[in-house]
């Protein structure tokens, strides 16, 4: 489907959240539902598909809504769509905070672990040199 790594196969697209909603919901005070004005016989058209799958439902739709009616359909369809969106967002947000995060600590990490080892493995020779220029030092005062 979609390559894109953000991709979360988790949140529905567009066609999946309006075939979910097989009749559409439309004010009953100043606009009245269309869908269930006219009989399914004469909503067939003789094409042999049911009426209330969403291409039957899509037909009629088109044939019968008025401008408000789709007005009102394109503001319920936006809304369930941000609240299905917004519940998962708080996650896709978290999960990718936290892996940006762990990245730049790794990197961090790998950064300040080779320092420290490049830091001792000079401190430790300073350390073997004076060491052992001190004991040759001694030997020295000591064959004197």
């Amino acid at each position: 489907m979609n390559q894109d790594p953000a991709f979360d196969a988790s949140i529905p697209v567009l066609t999946e959240v309006v075939a979910e909603s097989s009749t559409p919901q439309v004010p009953s005070a100043p606009v009245t539902p269309v869908l269930s004005a006219a009989p399914v016989a004469a909503t067939n058209d003789g094409d042999g598909g049911d009426p209330d799958s969403p291409e039957g439902l899509e037909r009629r739709a088109a044939d019968r809504w008025s401008g408000e009616q789709w007005s009102v359909m394109e503001r319920r369809l936006t809304e369930r769509v941000l609240q299905q969106l917004q519940g998962r967002i708080d996650f896709v947000l978290e999960q990718r905070l936290r892996d940006g995060i762990a990245e730049a600590v790794d990197k961090a990490m790998a950064g300040f672990s080779a320092e420290i080892r490049t830091s001792l493995h000079d401190t430790l020779g300073q350390a073997v040199t004076r060491a052992v220029s001190q004991e040759i030092s001694h030997l020295q005062n000591l064959g004197k």
